[in-house]
């Protein structure tokens, strides 16, 4: 069958989630809405894009691929309501207990939708690939996920300035509500791995920030950041058993090297590593693009992000209603050409 999907919202993942729906067999693109008026009207994969929300989920539609810069509890209990599934990369990993889950649990009954949260660093790299590869060990002692990049890739000016806080003199970086924000995401995926793994992990996680800074002027496809200002940060967040760490999330983000401290990022990656027997260490490479600056409308970390959304939407349509983990779906695979 072929299942008909709404776009919600056309920043760097939304544009490439388009293009997946177009390319994947089974999916039909039958409308797209955005944030401003001005964006309106314009087309997008072949479909004019609105920024009415009772007319763009008026449609007869079977899922929508929800990609806002942050996701609204409140918007996306709505779409649930209205009868469509959704498939995000904002957050709802592994939400059991969170705030809101009530809601969303109970949209999704009330619509007999499902919700599924997916991506890749948190919604991939973090929880759904550690729990495939763990079915070669025995005696886990700890499982480490991590990512190292080049944030100069990252087209997000506002993003990277006035979130992130690239650019920023270390005593502002140091109040960076970046581990807070990630931390909603790295924090179901830690505890989604600890309950698959068997884990009675302590109740509060380890979390770290760390940065550098730039020791000259990088001109970088953000803007300047000056000497002196952060060009560098890590976040981390470890869960524990007894005070011992057992899992590890954690991101590397560099922009180049002339850094102070001396951090060196030895290339971009995704790795997953295991103390178990066997130990074993995994590294994703073909995630970032080639060349700094290069294909930056078309990041490859962001592609595999839309894609595993679009991936997602077959089997999200087809499971139980209510919100669903990588725990409660079967094996979610791309389509060949």
């Amino acid at each position: 069958m072929t299942y008909r999907v709404i776009q919600w919202a056309t920043g760097n993942v939304g544009k490439l989630a388009i293009e997946g729906v177009n390319a994947h067999p089974e999916l039909e693109l039958v409308g797209v809405w955005v944030h401003s008026q001005e964006k309106a009207g314009q087309e997008f994969g072949g479909i004019a894009a609105t920024n009415d929300v009772d007319e763009i989920l008026s449609l007869d539609a079977d899922c929508v691929i929800y990609t806002p810069l942050l996701g609204q509890t409140a918007e996306v209990a709505r779409i649930l309501r209205s009868q469509k599934n959704v498939v995000t990369p904002v957050g709802w990993f592994y939400p059991k207990d969170t705030v809101g889950i009530a809601e969303l649990e109970g949209a999704c009954r009330e619509g007999g939708v499902t919700l599924h949260g997916t991506g890749i660093h948190p919604g991939g790299i973090t929880e759904r690939f550690p729990l495939t590869l763990s079915a070669l060990c025995t005696n886990i002692r700890h499982v480490r996920a991590e990512e190292f990049s080049d944030i100069r890739n990252y087209q997000a000016e506002m993003v990277v300035r006035e979130v992130m806080l690239f650019g920023k003199p270390p005593e502002e970086a140091a109040k960076s509500p970046m581990l807070d924000l990630l931390g909603t995401g790295f924090s179901q995926s830690v505890r989604m791995v600890a309950d698959a793994l068997g884990l009675a992990i302590d109740a509060d996680l380890q979390t770290g920030h760390e940065w550098a800074v730039a020791t000259k002027d990088l001109d970088t496809p953000v803007g300047l950041i000056p000497a002196g200002t952060v060009a560098a940060q890590r976040f981390t967040w470890v869960a524990t058993v007894n005070g011992e760490p057992r899992i590890t999330a954690r991101v590397n983000w560099l922009m180049g090297e002339d850094l102070d401290p001396p951090w060196t990022l030895g290339g971009e990656r995704f790795e997953v590593s295991f103390d178990a027997d066997p130990p074993l260490h995994v590294v994703f490479h073909g995630l970032h693009p080639e060349v700094v600056g290069d294909d930056l409308d078309r990041n490859r970390g962001l592609l595999a992000t839309a894609n595993h959304c679009v991936n997602s939407v077959p089997y999200v349509c087809d499971a139980e209603p209510g919100v669903k983990t990588y725990l409660d779906l079967p094996m979610i695979a791309g389509r060949a050409t």
